[in-house]
């Protein structure tokens, strides 16, 4: 087989492949694909029917339909080719891609790689809850697809456990079609999702929200019949005694996603222990020259908003390698300390002005954050709070660094 020549592959249709390919096309670089395994492109925004989406991409508020087709309908007017219906099922260092669909076999050497897959849900297996395995028990993707896609209620007493964003959406969501959601556990001692979400998805409803809870036993034959929920400890263990009973039909997952990572593996990514995502430059270029990565695939997000601008200033470092071969080299390490999960990009040059991101591991309030380096703060910031579900962002202006040592980023409270 005799690889087709691209000067871009791009793997993924979602926002962060689209931003990333018109960013592309508009400065010139032209030679590009999309490859997307769905029948149609927008990723995961096409089943999330609500509002909220845009504010700070577009100055306005969209439902996740309206905000994709922005960037689809802006691809299609632009002539870029995105092919559907393709499974990328293998990827090398060399930037080799190979993609199947239907009816054809296709591999494209490509010049520059962008790893745009979006992330995916833990699942019951993941969590290993006991019990027994009836219909019923799914993640929250996957209802909000049955419901928003297909039209198909998934059921009618609703338990969910974890508070993550799609799981509260999916609580309001299913009230609405006329279920009724007892209630949603979290086996955190604070909520997961968005303060917005537990303020308009379950307390507007009267949805009451337990934490340090957990689910666990499942009961049932051919369908789900009940589950058991248990208190937690500080160390997540059930505490003996305190078990309750629910009688359900349906239970949905939000307990947290995982960047789509194994095709980043087979090109011998390097991935980060925290984020789950590839280590990157603040090129967002992995350690695999020429291979890029933007979007959830690299950290989850709680915008797409910010994962479409991640992705346009990726695009901008991908037209400067696809022109040079080369990019400046990034020997100044980033060090995250004390409570923050996170910070990206996990290397930088010095060159140029760099947008970090960063998330707390656990609530906080009247804290600072600083970018310091040689003992010395460069940059420094003060919120009112930082929570687990929110992700921060600041820039570090590259004229305040002084040296090729490392650049540590703290959060601390005052």
């Amino acid at each position: 087989m005799n690889p087709v020549h691209k000067s871009v592959v791009i793997i993924g249709g979602g926002p962060a492949g689209l931003a990333s390919a018109i960013r592309l096309y508009e400065k010139g670089i032209k030679d590009i694909v999309i490859l997307e395994r769905e029948h149609h492109p927008g990723g995961i925004l096409r089943q999330c029917i609500h509002d909220g989406f845009g504010l700070t991409r577009f100055k306005e508020t969209l439902s996740g339909p309206e905000y994709a087709s922005r960037f689809v309908d802006q691809a299609k007017k632009l002539g870029i080719e995105i092919i559907t219906d393709t499974t990328v099922i293998g990827l090398t260092k060399d930037r080799l891609v190979t993609s199947a669909s239907p009816n054809e076999l296709l591999q494209y050497q490509a010049d520059a790689v962008i790893l745009a897959m979006g992330c995916r849900e833990r699942t019951r297996g993941a969590l290993s809850i006991p019990g027994e395995r009836p219909a019923g028990v799914m993640t929250a993707g996957v209802a909000q697809t049955y419901v928003n896609l297909k039209n198909t209620m998934v059921g009618r007493n609703v338990i969910i456990l974890g508070s993550g964003d799609i799981g509260m959406i999916m609580a309001r969501r299913m009230t609405l079609e006329g279920a009724k959601v007892l209630a949603v556990f979290e086996i955190q001692p604070y909520p997961s999702g968005l303060p917005r979400n537990i303020e308009q998805c379950l307390n507007d409803y009267g949805i009451p929200l337990y934490l340090s809870h957990t689910v666990t036993g499942i009961h049932g034959k051919s369908r789900l019949e009940s589950v058991t929920v248990s208190e937690v400890d500080e160390n997540f263990k059930p505490i003996p005694g305190t078990e309750k009973d629910y009688d359900c039909d349906t239970l949905i997952l939000s307990v947290g996603l995982i960047p789509e990572n194994e095709l980043s593996l087979k090109a011998g990514v390097n991935l980060d222990p925290r984020t789950k995502g590839p280590l990157v430059d603040e090129n967002c270029q992995t350690m695999v020259p020429g291979i890029f990565a933007g979007g959830n695939v690299l950290h989850v997000h709680d915008l797409v908003d910010f994962v479409s601008l991640e992705a346009e200033r990726l695009a901008d470092a991908v037209v400067d390698w696809v022109k040079t071969q080369e990019l400046p080299e990034c020997e100044i390490a980033v060090e995250a300390e004390g409570p923050l999960g996170y910070v990206l990009p996990e290397a930088i040059s010095g060159e140029k002005d760099v947008t970090f991101s960063m998330r707390v591991r656990r609530p906080m309030k009247n804290c600072r954050l600083t970018i310091s380096q040689d003992g010395e703060v460069l940059v420094s910031k003060k919120l009112k709070k930082a929570i687990p579900a929110e992700m921060e962002q600041v820039v570090l202006p590259h004229a305040k660094l002084k040296s090729k040592n490392p650049v540590k980023v703290v959060i601390c409270g005052e």
